[in-house]
C-alpha cells in the first residue's frame, strides 16, 4: 500500500472514530425511549464499522484485534 493511501485510511478511521464517540455521547444526554435506542444502535454500528478499519497490518506474533 502507498503512503499517500496508507495516510487517508488512516484519516478515514480517525474520522470514524470521532464520528462514533461523539454519537455515542450524544446517545447518552437523551432521555430514554425508542430514538435513544435507536441512536445507540447507531453509535455502535459506526464504533463497529471504525473497528473494521483497524490495522491492517498487525504486529508479527499478534492476532489481528
Amino acid at each position: 500500500m502507498r503512503k499517500e493511501a496508507q495516510r487517508s485510511s488512516d484519516r478515514d478511521r480517525l474520522d470514524l472514530e470521532v464520528a462514533a464517540a461523539d454519537a455515542l455521547e450524544l446517545a447518552r444526554r437523551m432521555a430514554p425511549g425508542p430514538e435513544r435506542n435507536e441512536a445507540l444502535k447507531l453509535a455502535s454500528a459506526l464504533r463497529c464499522s471504525a473497528d473494521e478499519r483497524g490495522v491492517l497490518f498487525a504486529k508479527r506474533g499478534r492476532p489481528r484485534k
